[in-house]
């Protein structure tokens, strides 16, 4: 990993920015907006509605009609995410790619910030940034010294394995065309988690470099994201999936091990979140267990291991106790009744 101060943008790239769209025409104007309005940079706008029945067709071929720089797409047939991204990563042709969901924003002066970098450092395959999430309006902007720092391809795919999760939310990266080429654009056997495995595809080209400082783009959280409709365990389950297909060449089995071992961890920490929630004998308590296991890492020399069971240790005594005192009142009740028995039997108490 190296730091670096930020040097100025000498030159004036192009930018394909793809935007696919389904059912968020209400978004669009203003997802376009937040590209055409970036300096220092041309830019290539393609719009890929994937035939939303809400008229967003209409509205990405509206803002395609008044400008030249707008490209629209439209699907007759829906035919899912992963085929919309594609679909528009093929029409690039700027120096760098961005993939910009219809409902998010780029930031003031994103796209010049990560050409910068790019032309500062020629074998970067990926730069991404801070993408801070919103609702209705995105956080205002705070003026923050830029920074740089780089990795080299090798060193954050560790990084990220040790993890086994995603930094990245999507519209704050930015690739080099040759990338989305040599990638072949985004894998259709892995619909949830393509996106991690597109950004682990790219540092296999090059380093990666990461914007410090300013927000690069704003990710709006809102009913209807897709990541919302996903329970924790399909989301474990789905990266399990993705790094077992990336990380499959016996010459990352060690990195493999660390994915695997970061899997399993954070499935016995949302097992050990189920018994806080006093529900650890609850069938997703034990699924998560399972999951562990079945990750084929030694469970016993993790925290989140110890934490777990210490935490089984607390309930099945708790639950010990509770029998006890069942029990107890039962002996009680008991007794009670025979006493109340004698006294009418003799007549004495």
């Amino acid at each position: 990993m190296r730091r670096m101060r930020p040097t100025p943008l000498t030159g004036r790239p192009t930018v394909s920015v793809v935007i696919p769209c389904y059912n968020y025409g209400h978004f669009l104007p203003r997802a376009v907006q937040s590209v055409l309005e970036q300096p220092g940079v041309d830019v290539q706008v393609i719009v890929v509605d994937d035939a939303s029945p809400d008229g967003s067709a209409r509205m990405a071929e509206g803002i395609a009609a008044s400008d030249p720089r707008v490209t629209a797409v439209v699907h007759e047939v829906n035919a899912g995410h992963i085929a919309t991204y594609n679909d528009g990563l093929r029409l690039c042709r700027g120096d760098y790619v961005v993939l910009l969901s219809a409902d998010d924003l780029l930031a003031p002066g994103a796209l010049a910030r990560a050409a910068a970098l790019f032309e500062a450092r020629p074998g970067l395959a990926l730069v991404y940034g801070r993408a801070p999430s919103f609702s209705e309006e995105p956080p205002r902007p705070v003026k923050r010294p830029v920074s740089w720092t780089v990795w080299s391809g090798s060193e954050w795919i560790e990084r990220i394995c040790r993890r086994a999760t995603n930094v990245i939310a999507n519209p704050e990266a930015i690739v080099r065309r040759e990338v989305v080429e040599r990638a072949g654009g985004y894998d259709a056997r892995l619909p949830h988690t393509a996106d991690l495995y597109f950004w682990l595809q790219a540092a296999t080209f090059g380093r990666v470099g990461r914007i410090e400082g300013p927000p690069q783009a704003y990710y709006r959280i809102h009913g209807g994201n897709m990541h919302l409709g996903e329970d924790d365990l399909s989301d474990l389950v789905e990266r399990s999936r993705m790094f077992e297909l990336f990380l499959s060449s016996p010459q990352l089995a060690t990195t493999a091990v660390s994915a695997r071992t970061a899997l399993a961890r954070e499935a016995l920490a949302r097992a050990a979140r189920e018994y806080d929630l006093g529900r650890g004998h609850g069938p997703l308590a034990a699924r998560y267990i399972g999951f562990a296991h079945e990750q084929g890492v030694e469970l016993d020399g993790l925290d989140a291991w110890s934490a777990l069971r210490r935490r089984q240790t607390f309930a099945e005594r708790a639950l010990a106790r509770k029998a006890l005192s069942v029990v107890g009142r039962a002996h009680r009740r008991m007794a009670a009744t025979a006493e109340l028995a004698r006294i009418r039997r003799t007549g004495v108490a």
